[in-house]
């Protein structure tokens, strides 16, 4: 089956948040129908810049404020969004950390949420060198992780002590 001519962008923002253990903060979500694991972020809004897209994000996704301490990557190569055959995804990550002690409840264990139902968020923090492509939903998502873990291989300047760590 030939897949439709490409008529739409879907650009996304996310937010990488590395505490001083070199734990990323991922986020394990029910949508769609399905089970995904990426990290906290989500679509740009008309009228929107990207940086104004991952603070209100954070905000809406953690409940509270975070602070961007840089730009890291923005998508370089093609990729058709996986959910609408007629976009190319366009993915912007920034580094990111808390302006406060973090509010809300961080799991130790995957999808950590009563039942799988549409708009299930459970967050929690993965170790950056053990990670694998298997631990990440997204194509785009696997790409960060290997830059990550190529300009990282060892542990991320310590944030303020009321964070649990530095967003990279």
């Amino acid at each position: 089956m030939e897949l439709p001519e490409i008529r739409h962008f879907n650009i996304r923002v996310y937010g990488l948040v590395i505490n001083n253990k070199n734990e990323i903060l991922l986020t394990d979500e029910y949508l769609l129908n399905r089970e995904m694991t990426k990290f906290p972020g989500g679509g740009l809004k008309f009228g929107e810049g990207p940086a104004d897209c991952i603070l209100r994000e954070a905000l809406e996704e953690f409940g509270q404020e975070v602070e961007i301490i840089g730009h890291f990557y923005t998508t370089h190569f093609f990729q058709r969004a996986l959910f609408y055959d007629d976009h190319q995804l366009i993915s912007i990550y920034y580094r990111i950390r808390f302006k406060e002690p973090v509010k809300f409840r961080i799991s130790d264990r995957p999808f950590d949420f009563p039942e799988m139902v549409n708009g299930s968020q459970s967050f929690r923090w993965a170790a950056i060198e053990t990670m694998n492509d298997d631990d990440l939903s997204f194509p785009v998502d696997r790409y960060v992780l290997h830059l990550l873990k190529n300009r990282h291989n060892r542990p991320m300047h310590a944030g303020p002590e009321h964070c649990s760590g530095d967003i990279l």
